[in-house]
């Protein structure tokens, strides 16, 4: 029906008496209230909790997606915007099965939902989010409390367990506690990932989020951080629940709702106070979030069908919103839409691209999830423009923004790329290079960019934006520097050579789809020029051990390079090399004399440091050094090209918390 059956009720819903039963959804498979005696097919055992998880089959997925649509009686009005509506040969993809399983998972909880069985209806949910909010205090206003932030970016920072795309995140971590520094750190909004089959989650987890921060902002008399429930919401019954629990909003996904019924669902949020998040991805969904009367609608960056990621969605999203004569920016006053990022994110460099185009509010989960120390990250994001400009000065000064970049070398296979990956690397090395134990073919390289492309949910190579060349070379290479840590926030392939005719590498990075290279011998500067593969290259120069004659200090060796260096490379790579060889170095397993990395740092010139590092002695690397970055290989092997899958998480992870660290004192 075009007019939702509670509409009547939504004035009194928070103060219907118990024995006024309020209906729960006029969708034919969730259409259930507390009083609701029909018989029922019933799909498996009934649940007395969400932690039964029965499996079921693919035609009972199907089915209950057909009903949720409308069965018989769904219409292209309501559903033509469905990935698959009407076709006989549609195959469902990740979502939809995590739809249809939450929809089947609460057809069972309704259906025994009794006083007896320790199942809520839906009544007492809503005078139980009536007593909490009481309670623990009131909902916030989503789209005023980002607006109150303008003009830095509001912040959501998610609290996520895992993924179904990229297996567990951090499941051991307690969502109070996380919530906890996300608070002190200045996120505006917690958004609580409450899907317990693929994403480990809960609404305990939830609550636990809204009174940890609470209690921290009552504590410091401050306005506490509304809590989104981030699920896959079909029913009214899952907004009620979530009221229960203490959030303030919820998350309603256009790509799986018929319009009819995100229009039955915002209405009744609204009804007892939450103005939903409503999510959009194509531009034909940003009419039906429109149509039903969305306010706060933000832009997943990820088709969560197909789970590719495009940043470039949120701008789409925004000009078409300036074409249709809608308000949306964030820097003035409150807007018609107020315009949310939702995924792909995790960098200053996002938040401003973001900021550039007038929106609201970013959404930030995984990487903070993975950070060792989550406030530092957010700070990381400069939220404030003001920290962003700041950030970006390029004054000639002495280089101290830390290691950004982990780089992890000799990878044979795609298992071990995908550990590297995982560990938060955002190099992964294969070496082509003849001498090497750890030459790779053309296959495995193939193999391996193909996981790495997977993993960072792309189907292409990566383009790192070149800086211009009309500066001095270390004004360059900072700017390249800094156009590479944007780029590498999803991991690039990187393949290494040595001495190889540079028509020999231009073919191999086409043939294996390489995002960059490396020149590790003597082809010198110029070489390492863009235009000579068709992507960056980084330009490895040699610290020799062993050499005679006169020392030179730190600062002499440092000015040599630093004379020698051109616009040509993206990045320098300093690695050790044994005196006499001709061909260049790496792959000594020893380490060189890291306060010449220091001293070039020191006259304005980032750089990455390679040989003899380990998980052991990777913290002192950093913690003293404070390079830009990081490479290991041998340091992590269990055998010649074979990775120790432990050694290689503790080394990155072991950078990462270094880098914290040592940034805390800059």
């Amino acid at each position: 029906p075009n007019t939702p059956p509670f509409l009547s009720t939504l004035p009194s819903l928070l103060s219907s008496p118990a024995d006024s039963p309020v209906p729960i959804s006029h969708t034919n498979n969730v259409a259930y209230s507390s009083n609701d005696n029909s018989s029922r097919d019933k799909r498996h055992t009934q649940l007395a909790d969400m932690t039964d998880r029965p499996e079921y089959t693919t035609e009972q997925l199907k089915n209950a997606l057909h009903n949720f649509y409308g069965g018989a009686e769904s219409t292209t009005e309501n559903c033509g915007h469905i990935y698959g509506y009407n076709d006989p040969n549609h195959e469902m993809s990740m979502l939809q099965k995590i739809t249809a399983t939450t929809i089947l998972d609460y057809d069972d909880k309704l259906a025994s939902s009794s006083s007896s069985s320790g199942v809520p209806s839906i009544e007492e949910l809503l005078e139980q989010a009536k007593q909490f909010h009481a309670t623990h205090g009131p909902i916030l206003p989503l789209q005023q409390i980002i607006q109150a932030k303008s003009p830095s970016m509001a912040l959501a920072a998610e609290f996520k367990r895992a993924s179904p795309s990229k297996g567990d995140i951090a499941p051991h971590i307690n969502a109070g506690d996380q919530a906890g520094v996300y608070y002190g750190a200045g996120a505006s909004v917690i958004s609580v990932l409450t899907e317990e089959r693929w994403f480990k989650g809960s609404l305990a987890d939830l609550t636990s989020a809204r009174m940890n921060t609470t209690a921290a902002a009552k504590k410091d008399n401050k306005t506490r951080t509304a809590i989104l429930r981030k699920d896959f919401v079909t029913s009214t019954y899952q907004i009620a629940e979530a009221a229960a629990a203490g959030a303030d909003t919820i998350l309603l996904m256009v790509s799986t709702s018929p319009s009819n019924v995100l229009k039955e669902l915002i209405d009744f949020a609204r009804s007892i106070g939450m103005e939903p998040l409503v999510e959009v991805h194509a531009l034909i969904e940003l009419d039906i979030a429109i149509d039903a009367g969305a306010k706060v609608i933000g832009v997943n960056n990820r088709n969560l069908h197909t789970f590719q990621l495009d940043l470039a969605q949120t701008e789409k999203v925004a000009e078409e919103l300036k074409k249709r004569g809608l308000s949306y920016r964030h820097d003035g006053d409150t807007p018609q839409i107020t315009l949310c990022a939702l995924s792909g994110m995790s960098s200053a460099h996002d938040v401003d691209r973001y900021r550039k185009v007038g929106v609201g509010m970013c959404l930030i989960g995984e990487s903070l999830m993975r950070a060792s120390d989550p406030s530092l990250a957010i700070r990381g994001l400069c939220l404030d423009p003001k920290d962003y400009e700041a950030s970006q000065c390029i004054s000639g000064g002495a280089y101290t923004g830390g290691t950004k970049i982990v780089k992890v070398c000799g990878i044979t296979s795609a298992e071990d790329a995908l550990v590297a990956c995982r560990a938060g690397a955002s190099l992964i090395g294969v070496i082509f290079a003849e001498k090497s134990k750890r030459k790779v073919s053309f296959d495995q390289a193939r193999e391996i960019v193909d996981a790495v492309r997977k993993f960072g949910e792309r189907s292409d190579r990566v383009n790192v934006d070149d800086a211009e060349t009309n500066g001095s070379p270390v004004s360059t290479l900072v700017a390249k520097s800094r156009a590479l840590e944007r780029a590498s926030l999803r991991p690039l392939v990187v393949g290494v050579f040595q001495n190889s005719p540079l028509e020999v590498v231009k073919e191999t990075v086409e043939r294996c789809g390489l995002d960059m290279v490396q020149l590790h011998g003597s082809e010198g500067m110029a070489a390492a020029n863009s235009k000579n593969f068709g992507v960056p290259a980084l330009r490895v120069v040699d610290i020799e051990l062993g050499s005679d004659g006169e020392q030179k200090s730190s600062a002499e060796i440092a000015s040599t390079i630093i004379a020698k260096v051109t616009t040509d490379p993206i990045a320098i790579l300093l690695d050790t090399s044994i005196k006499g060889d001709k061909h260049g170095g790496g792959g000594t397993g020893k380490t060189f004399d890291w306060t010449i990395a220091e001293s070039i740092q020191n006259m304005g010139l980032p750089v990455i440091i390679a040989g003899g590092l380990t998980p052991e002695n990777i913290g002192e690397a950093v913690g003293n050094v404070r390079p830009w970055g990081v490479d290991v290989a041998g340091g992590v092997e269990a055998g010649p090209g074979v990775k120790d899958h432990d050694k290689v998480r503790n080394f990155v992870g072991g950078a990462k918390k270094a880098a914290a660290e040592a940034s805390k004192g800059f």
